[in-house]
């Protein structure tokens, strides 16, 4: 079974994470500090880790550095109660995935969890597919990856060239949903090469050309302080 570890010195925190990845079908442990994490983490090679950044002996942004020195490819979610650019900036730095900041919403925590995890599973399996000469096909709108190519209803769409980029993001895995982080990542290489607001505007841009009502959009949808994904209506 998929197993996901947190590595967190509250109690509370540890009986809700176990809750939220139990209740996602996932298997789940748990350490207290930095020292008991690593050495859990080598035992039980858990396929997620969250990560709490203030922990009682070695601070999260150190541990990460550690795995990632180590080679190890899991997954990384940094917990923390702090919001600041400069932290989150540090813990991508130090190798994170992604970064969550408490208090929050678990349906907002699983949902990230599931995303990250299908991805994972399609790596190892040597499925991520090479969408540079397909189609893509949801309800009236097409995509043809790596041509530029949107088009509705048969007719093309006038989106500029990173708007296209953004679709094709969330087309490549159609029904999951993606962070402002990752699709920064995915369009200009670093989470922190723009501003996190420029997604904002390009999906309301795209959602004024492909969306009959863009209040109540059918295609490019939001989930609520979590990102966009493309729904999948096949």
């Amino acid at each position: 079974m998929t197993k996901v570890m947190l590595i967190d010195d509250d109690a509370s925190m540890q009986v809700l994470i176990d809750q939220i990845a139990r209740r996602g079908g996932y298997d789940f442990c748990y350490a207290g500090s930095g020292a008991e994490g690593l050495e859990m983490l080598r035992a039980e090679r858990p396929d997620f880790l969250i990560l709490d950044v203030m922990l009682p002996d070695i601070n999260g942004f150190e541990i990460c550095e550690i795995i990632r020195a180590e080679g190890r490819k899991v997954p990384v979610m940094f917990l923390t109660a702090k919001g600041d650019i400069v932290d989150k900036s540090i813990g991508f730095k130090a190798g994170a995935d992604d970064y969550l900041v408490k208090p929050f919403q678990p349906e907002e925590l699983l949902l990230r969890l599931n995303a990250h995890l299908r991805r994972r599973q399609r790596e190892r399996e040597g499925a991520m597919p090479d969408h540079r000469a397909e189609l893509f096909r949801t309800g009236d709108l097409e995509i043809h990856f790596g041509k530029y190519d949107v088009r509705l209803g048969g007719e093309p769409v006038a989106l500029s060239s990173r708007e296209i980029e953004l679709l094709e993001v969330l087309a490549s895995d159609a029904g999951s949903v993606f962070t402002r982080d990752q699709i920064l990542e995915a369009l200009w290489g670093s989470k922190e090469a723009a501003d996190p607001n420029s997604i904002t505007v390009m999906v309301r841009k795209i959602r004024e050309k492909i969306e009959d009502d863009p209040s109540k959009p059918r295609y490019l949808v939001t989930v609520w302080r979590v990102g966009y994904k493309l729904a999948d209506l096949r």
